[in-house]
């Protein structure tokens, strides 16, 4: 099931229609992958939830001025990566969410960037990763250090964020806006280089030498001018790019299509 979450960013032609991230929120059960996911696409924060729900959101955005529409699957593992198939194939950018305040929670992120990197060498495909301490409200109950996810984070190459889902949307939103910028990094990387072409020229005499024949038994004399050339290798035309895009639906305004009945078994403060 696909909801729609956030507000128009207005009229566009309708031939240019939105490109679209799919990010994939990866973490155990109590990480606050749920609250990350509410939080970014409607700023509340929720309580409750029923944590055996797993659903896919999509929300338009502009970042660095540009539209995206940003798609969201709240994933719902119970002990650790299993069925793996169904986000490693979808997500163009992934958040693994631990709890500062859970090292269970902390430990089992690892067994995702372990997923993660280990598909990446299969499918010779980087997609971003983000790695997410959660819950940094409370810091007076923190049993993992800073340090130690940072740490993490190195070893895996991939960024480090700490946020709280319960009080600063502005971090959890540059957080989902990073991992679009990620993937924009990414697929210019990919770019092909544009091959270069390079004349090549051989030494030429002097244009319009006379060489002159000597003359024999009353013949005339001839002259004859030699003309330098250039040899150019052809140059093979270039392709012409095509981009392709893929229509999706517009969002719906929050004020015409109440969260409330899109998220079952959330409970909104």
């Amino acid at each position: 099931m696909s909801s729609m979450f956030g507000k128009p960013r207005g009229e566009r032609p309708p031939q240019s229609p939105l490109a679209d991230c799919n990010v994939a929120i990866l973490g155990c059960r109590g990480a606050g992958k749920s609250a990350l996911t509410v939080k970014f696409l409607t700023k509340r924060f929720i309580s409750e939830y029923d944590p055996n729900l797993e659903d896919t959101y999509a929300s338009e955005e502009l970042v660095d001025q540009q539209p995206v529409l940003l798609k969201v699957m709240d994933t719902a593992d119970q002990d650790g990566p299993g069925n793996c198939e169904r986000y490693l194939r979808w997500a163009s950018a992934f958040l693994v969410v631990y709890s500062i305040e859970d090292r269970k929670s902390f430990e089992g992120c690892q067994r995702y960037l372990e997923v993660l990197a280990l598909h990446a060498r299969g499918c010779q495909h980087h997609c971003p990763v983000l790695l997410v301490g959660n819950k940094l409200d409370m810091e007076q109950y923190r049993q993992v250090p800073t340090t130690e996810g940072m740490s993490l984070a190195s070893r895996f190459g991939c960024l480090f964020y700490e946020v709280s889902a319960c009080q600063d949307f502005a971090e959890v939103q540059h957080v989902f806006h990073e991992a679009v910028r990620e993937v924009r990094r990414q697929a210019e990387r990919s770019l092909p280089l544009r091959p270069l072409f390079i004349t090549e020229e051989r030494p030429c005499l002097p244009v319009a030498t006379p060489v002159t024949l000597p003359t024999r038994h009353g013949m005339a004399s001839c002259t004859f001018n030699t003309i330098s050339t250039v040899n150019c290798k052809e140059i093979p035309s270039v392709a012409q790019a095509k981009l392709v895009t893929v229509k999706s639906s517009r969002a719906q305004s929050k004020r015409k299509a109440p969260t409330l009945t899109l998220l079952k078994g959330f409970k909104i403060f």
